[in-house]
């Protein structure tokens, strides 16, 4: 190029398309890791936070003469744990017994007596009985009630049967039905809807609860589920949500 010549073109070899095309590959290549590695580090992190609790709350109440770490040069992760399973199933098998079950019935009798407290634990008994109990249908089964307003649909999960005591109130196929909130489903409301106003979804616990708690950034694919013997008419409303759903771009 002669020196009088202008210059109005940019001749630095560093600089192009390919050179921006291979950012926009690393930066692609970096988000793919975190997303891969994030939920997998957060999830061992927190695992380890429990057990590390765990064994810290089992060594205070363990004998140092029955610690093996007394002994060791080192500490044992997960003893701890393994300590309180055993506790407790020691504790289960001893109130499967008829001496056990006279104890827990004195205890609960006790209990029932003391204001407040009889509250609290009769609550927390019943949900866990229910969370727990293999042979529970509650909390099993996602659907969609038309709330808060019509044409507007949310998530919800039925907990069990209504069992009305007030006459005339309520349908004879009331449910219980509880309506989460976004992003933290432990609280929400309870609701007592007639079953042929819910719209059941082929979703599981686990994805409906998935859906919520990320506000829909987490989508599932709404599915109507296996009819259970209506056609006709109760079909086509139980499909009109969906179908109206699924139109939303």
């Amino acid at each position: 190029m002669k020196l009088n010549e202008p210059s109005g073109t940019n001749t630095d070899p560093v600089a192009g398309p390919g050179r921006t095309s291979r950012f926009v590959g690393l930066r692609g290549y970096l988000l793919a890791g975190i997303i891969v590695t994030a939920p997998i580090g957060i999830t061992l992190w927190l695992v380890w936070q429990v057990v590390d609790y765990v064994d810290r709350t089992a060594a205070a109440l363990l004998p140092a003469r029955y610690n093996p770490e007394t002994y060791l040069p080192f500490s044992v992760p997960g003893l701890g744990l393994l300590v309180i399973l055993g506790l407790l199933t020691l504790i289960g098998w001893f109130t499967a017994g008829f001496v056990g079950r006279s104890v827990m019935r004195l205890g609960e009798e006790l209990v029932g007596r003391t204001p407040v407290v009889r509250t609290i634990y009769g609550t927390l008994k019943q949900i866990f009985e229910t969370v727990l109990t293999s042979s529970s249908r509650s909390f099993r089964e996602v659907v969609l009630v038309e709330w808060p307003r019509r044409g507007c649909w949310s998530i919800g999960f039925v907990t069990g049967t209504t069992h009305w005591e007030i006459p005339g109130k309520g349908a004879p196929d009331m449910v219980n039905v509880f309506m989460p909130c976004t992003p933290n489903p432990t609280t929400g409301y309870l609701m007592f809807v007639s079953r042929t106003e819910l719209v059941p979804i082929a979703l599981t616990v686990e994805e409906g609860m998935r859906m919520v708690v990320s506000g829909g950034i987490v989508n599932m694919p709404l599915r109507e589920a296996e009819p259970r013997g209506s056609t006709g008419r109760e079909e086509a409303e139980r499909r009109r949500p969906i179908e109206q759903l699924q139109e939303v771009p």
